[in-house]
């Protein structure tokens, strides 16, 4: 007699899984990218917020 295994993950949590984990690396790329722009513009930020 065989022994019952787990059924095999389905598709669509997978692609679930991996649509969370590309919108939080481009979030996190985005923030990154925001952040050396702040590094590199030497002005304060309440005179980048008024243009």
């Amino acid at each position: 007699m065989k022994t019952p295994r787990q059924e095999p993950p389905r598709a669509a949590d997978r692609n679930d899984r991996l649509k969370a984990a590309l919108k939080a690396n481009i979030a996190r790329r985005k923030a990154q990218a925001q952040a050396q722009a702040r590094a590199a513009d030497p002005r304060p930020d309440d005179e980048q917020e008024k243009e």
